[in-house]
């Protein structure tokens, strides 16, 4: 138990027992007082005015008059000062005596009223002393009560005048002689107390206290200087660039690497805080942006006259103190990771595939070329095996002309070029030129495709025609592969706040949800489909979405069909 509960529950008994025989005493006392004014008021009283009447009873034979009048006056007063059982009858029987005697005055008559005089006399002397009785048994039980509590608190303040000095003096004393041992650097000694929280937690704080002592002590500088250079090697050694922040953004690490990038020196920035160099320094300060939320593309450093990419990491340090259990935040690394090999690596792949695809996209037209002209009558007849192998080979050129014409898009996605014109296009005009670009390829599977809008003739979208038409192509033409025959597909365009939602409802198999976040990857297909496809479209579709400010997304469950959407912003 706590020492603030002992002194609490010791010192609060002690004042509500205090107040109790307080309130015990006065009641007591107030009855006493009650009890002696009964005493003086009634009974004495009445022993006053029937001494009164037998005096004014002997001066009626001399002074008749004014005997008369004094014994009236009394009797009038006795009437009202009845308080004992029995007073009223004898007082009424002393005034028909009184009565009876002033009409004939006898010695019978008056030794009757003596009689009623004594007689009443002696009711309130019986009264005084039970009056008294009573008095003194509430005298007695106000002594036993007083006495009782008064005992009570002596041996509560007993307690506590023996009790909690040496409660509060012998942990004192052992923690002096610990303090004296640790001062001696004796830092093996330990503290144990019990019984009380309070010093439960200060032995708890002064262990660990010396255990970190002890720690430290056992631990020597040279030692320590070695560590912290050998750290220093390894880090300045790396190849990525390396900075260190303690709690509050002061800078406390800096690589060679690091140092080269930022074009800082090492005495210009350690000990100052990183928004101190962020003012004179452009990277820092881009760095500090992301530092709570860093972003996913590479960060460009020009350096050497060269355009380096850096892939940007935060790694939070904490660590669990000696002696303590919860990890305590101390600071973060921010890393820079040179990506750049593997960035020239991906703009040559991105060169090589726009070269091929350019180059490849001018034969493959004049196939096609050659194809459609191989099918003119004026050419000659072809029986139906030639038919058939021109069929074929116009759809594989159609196929290649289709793979060629994505890849040139995804090499304008990644390199950056995607040239857009955003003016105000009609959400009807866009559904209903994709609707015809696909009208032949939905005949063949016989599936019907129903447009619904909500929008008015003056509502638009600032998009860029061309290639949200693109979106929506794509977009119908999965639709029309994957669905089966004899379906319906399903565009809806209708306004959601800021918005115009396109969405396209099919009713083919569905795509399993946990596929969802990497439909829209390049090159990802969804396992165990028939595939046909590059696995470029989805992904194109996303970077022409979300270059015009859009959303784009899927919803969809096996078995259940799909929807794709995009949303494009109103103007």
């Amino acid at each position: 138990m706590k020492i603030k509960t002992k002194l609490t529950l010791g010192v609060g008994l002690l004042f509500l027992l205090i107040v109790l025989l307080s309130v015990i005493g006065s009641v007591y006392i107030n009855k006493l007082k009650s009890d002696t004014e009964k005493i003086l008021t009634a009974n004495y009283n009445s022993l006053e005015f029937s001494k009164n009447m037998l005096l004014a009873l002997d001066k009626i034979s001399t002074d008749s008059a004014i005997a008369v009048k004094d014994f009236k006056k009394n009797n009038a007063l006795q009437e009202k000062n009845l308080t004992e059982f029995g007073e009223r009858e004898a007082t009424q029987n002393l005034n028909l005596h009184f009565s009876s005697y002033l009409q004939q005055p006898t010695n019978e008559k008056e030794k009757l009223i003596r009689e009623d005089l004594a007689k009443i006399m002696s009711l309130n002397m019986k009264g005084i002393e039970r009056k008294s009785d009573i008095a003194i048994i509430t005298a007695e039980n106000a002594t036993f009560w007083i006495v009782s509590i008064g005992t009570v608190c002596f041996l509560i303040a007993f307690i506590l005048l023996f009790n909690l000095p040496q409660t509060i003096a012998e942990p004192i004393n052992q923690l002096t002689f610990s303090i004296k041992q640790i001062a001696n650097k004796n830092y093996n000694e330990r503290v144990h107390f019990k019984g009380s929280e309070e010093f439960s937690d200060l032995a708890n704080s002064f262990n660990i206290m010396a255990e970190k002592l002890q720690e430290y002590e056992s631990s020597t500088l040279s030692t320590q200087l070695m560590d912290k250079k050998r750290i220093e090697t390894l880090v300045n050694n790396m190849h990525d660039a390396v900075i260190g922040l303690d709690e509050n953004h002061f800078i406390y690490m800096i690589n060679d690497e690091a140092l080269k990038i930022t074009n800082l020196r090492k005495e210009e920035i350690i000990g100052k805080t990183a928004h101190e160099v962020a003012i004179n320094n452009d990277l820092v300060r881009e760095l500090l942006k992301n530092i709570d939320h860093p972003v996913k593309e590479p960060i460009k450093i020009v350096t050497d006259n060269k355009e380096n990419y850096f892939e940007q990491e935060i790694v939070p340090i904490n660590i669990v103190k000696t002696g303590e259990k919860e990890k305590k935040y101390i600071g973060k690394v921010i890393l820079l990771r040179n990506i750049t090999p593997f960035k020239e690596l991906d703009f040559a792949k991105t060169n090589f595939i726009a070269t091929i695809s350019h180059e490849l996209k001018t034969p493959i037209s004049a196939i096609k070329m050659g194809v459609q002209l191989l099918g003119n009558q004026k050419f000659g007849e072809l029986n139906e095996q030639q038919k058939e192998l021109l069929k074929s080979i116009n759809e594989d050129g159609q196929r290649l002309l289709d793979i060629t014409s994505e890849l040139l898009n995804l090499s304008q996605v990644e390199t950056g070029n995607i040239r857009l014109h955003i003016e105000n296009c009609s959400p009807k005009n866009i559904v209903q030129t994709a609707m015809k670009n696909v009208e032949k390829l939905a005949e063949q599977k016989n599936i019907s495709i129903n447009f619904q809008c909500s929008l008015e003739d003056n509502n638009f979208v600032s998009a860029d025609f061309d290639k949200t038409v693109w979106v929506m192509n794509n977009f119908l033409s999965n639709a029309i592969k994957h669905s089966f025959q004899d379906e319906n597909i399903r565009i809806v365009v209708e306004k959601s706040d800021t918005f115009v939602t396109f969405s396209i409802t099919d009713t083919g198999s569905g795509i399993d949800e946990k596929y969802h976040r990497q439909i829209f990857d390049r090159y990802f297909q969804v396992p165990g489909e028939h595939q046909n496809g590059t696995g470029l479209g989805l992904a194109i579709s996303k970077n022409f979405i979300e270059k015009q400010n859009g959303e784009i997304g899927v919803n969809s469950s096996l078995n259940q069909g799909s929807t794709f959407y995009f949303k494009l912003p109103v103007v």
